[in-house]
């Protein structure tokens, strides 16, 4: 997975402050806080909204209403649960194709993940991995 890619799902450098190229990049703006509108490109792609959003990334809706409004930064594990979301997203998109495609299967029940939709799974780094993983055996084309 590219970073690059994970920076465009969040804003890229418009809304990021800085050209994201290296694993590096990525880490320093999570460890100083990203930006809170940088949730906005991420929802806006997802199609979901602030209460879905809100869940996935642990984050209270009126917390992430007020960072918002605000113009405030994300704590360093808000930032880190919110690239996350938005690499496992970047990931969907380069195994699947299409980003419209992509939210489909992310809200699908699938049945290597027990039934669930891999969105449900996004919450805890444990979960993403599951989801990093079917996503890789689509990639390869093992029967999941």
């Amino acid at each position: 997975m590219e970073t690059a890619a994970i920076a465009e799902v969040l804003g890229g450098r418009k809304v990021l402050g800085k050209a994201v190229r290296k694993p590096d990049d990525l880490a320093e703006l999570v460890r100083k806080g990203l930006p809170a509108r940088s949730i906005m490109p991420l929802a806006k792609k997802l199609a979901c909204s602030n209460q879905i959003l809100s869940r996935v990334l642990s984050i209270p809706q009126r917390t992430m209403t007020r960072r918002l409004s605000q113009g405030a930064r994300l704590t360093a594990a808000e930032s880190d649960r919110t690239v996350r979301l938005a690499r496992v997203y970047a990931a969907a998109v380069e195994m699947i194709g299409d980003g419209d495609k992509a939210v489909q299967w992310l809200r699908a029940p699938n049945r290597a993940l027990g039934g669930a939709p891999p969105m449900d799974l996004l919450s805890t780094d444990v979960g993403a991995r599951e989801v990093e993983d079917v996503l890789g055996r689509i990639a390869y084309g093992v029967y999941s």
